[in-house]
C-alpha cells in the first residue's frame, strides 16, 4: 500500500524579531554580516502567553479549510516545547479541534528530524491499516528555551507550526526512509534543567560560553562547532543511502530540500555532496530555523 501527503499548511506567530532588533541589544553584533553568513534576516517568535499548541491549532484550522476533518482517525503531534509534560498535547488538541473521540493521538519528542519521523510513523500506521487519514502536526517554540542574553541561539531559531494530511495513495507516494541515531552527542544540544533528573532552578547562575553567549542551565545549550562537525560527517552518508534504497541517483532527483538549519551549514553540505544549485532549496531569510 502506498501513502501520500495530501495537504500541507503552516502557521507563524505575528511577532517578528529582526536582525536590527538584535543589533540594538548586543554590542558589536552586525546584522548584515550575520544575514550573509547564516541566511536569516528575521524570525517569528511567540508572545509570552502563546504556546506550541496554540500554533499547532492554527495550522490545523488552515489545513481543514480544504480537508474534511471528520475523516481524520489519527493525530500525531511533534514538539520539543510542549505545553505540559502530561497529558500529551495531541490529546488536548483532539478536543480543541473537535475531532472524533475515536481518533488515536500521541506526541513525538523530536527536533530537527521530527518531520521525517512523523512521516515514517504515519506511513507505518496506514500501511498496517491502523489508520486511514492522519493529521500530523509539528510545532515548536524554541525561543522559550533560549536565554535573553544568548545572542547565537536567538539569531538562529524561530517559532512555527505545520499541519500535514497523510493518507492512502493509488500511486507511489512517500518513498523509503533511512534513519540513524548517535546519542553520545546529547550534551551538545540540550536543555539541562526542567525535566525530572534536574528540576528547573529559579536561582540558576548565568554562564558564558566560548563565544560570549550567556545562558543558564534552565535554557537551551547548543555546541555549534560540534553540531556542525557531526552534520557534515553524517548527512552525506545518509544522503547516499537514501538514494540507494530508493533506486535513485542525483541526476534523477528534481529537487532537494534539507532541514533549514542555517545557510552556512546547508550550503557547505550542498557543495560537499555536489548538488547543483538549481536543484537546491533555501527558505530561511524570514523564518530562521523552525526545528521540526
Amino acid at each position: 500500500m502506498d501513502v501520500k501527503i495530501s495537504a500541507v499548511e503552516y502557521f507563524l506567530p505575528k511577532k517578528v524579531l529582526s536582525n536590527t532588533d538584535l543589533e540594538r541589544q548586543f554590542y558589536g553584533w552586525d546584522a548584515d554580516k550575520v544575514e550573509k553568513k547564516i541566511g536569516i534576516k528575521s524570525r517569528h517568535i511567540v508572545d509570552e502567553n502563546e504556546t506550541a499548541m496554540d500554533l499547532a491549532y492554527e495550522a490545523a484550522i488552515k489545513v481543514f479549510k480544504n480537508f474534511n476533518k471528520e475523516k481524520i482517525d489519527f493525530l500525531i503531534f511533534c514538539t520539543q516545547s510542549p505545553d505540559y509534560y502530561l497529558p500529551s498535547c495531541a490529546c488536548i488538541l483532539q478536543d480543541r479541534l473537535h475531532l472524533k473521540t475515536t481518533v488515536g493521538a500521541f506526541d513525538i519528542n523530536q527536533g530537527c528530524s521530527g518531520y521525517i519521523y512523523g512521516l515514517a510513523v504515519a506511513k507505518g500506521l496506514i500501511q498496517s491499516k491502523i489508520a486511514r487519514h492522519i493529521l500530523f502536526i509539528t510545532a515548536e517554540t524554541y525561543t522559550k528555551h533560549i536565554y535573553h542574553k544568548d545572542k547565537s541561539n536567538r539569531t538562529i531559531f524561530g517559532d512555527a507550526a505545520s499541519a500535514t494530511i497523510i493518507e492512502k495513495s493509488e500511486n507511489r507516494g512517500i518513498f523509503e526512509f533511512v534513519f540513524g541515531t548517535d546519542g553520545s552527542g546529547a550534551k551538545n544540544l540540550i536543555v539541562p534543567n526542567g525535566g525530572l533528573r534536574n528540576r528547573y532552578n529559579l536561582e540558576e547562575k548565568e554562564v558564558e560560553d566560548y563565544n560570549g553567549n550567556i545562558r543558564t542551565d534552565n535554557n537551551l545549550y547548543m555546541n555549534g562547532p560540534e553540531i556542525f562537525k557531526f552534520t557534515i560527517d553524517a548527512v552525506p552518508k545518509i544522503f547516499s543511502e537514501i538514494l540507494r534504497v530508493n533506486g535513485l541517483d542525483l541526476d534523477t532527483v528534481d529537487y532537494i530540500i534539507f532541514h533549514q538549519a542555517n545557510k552556512y551549514m546547508i550550503e557547505y553540505l550542498r557543495d560537499k555532496i555536489k548538488i547543483p544549485r538549481k536543484k537546491f532549496y533555501l527558505d530561511l531569510v524570514h523564518v530562521g530555523n523552525t526545528v521540526s
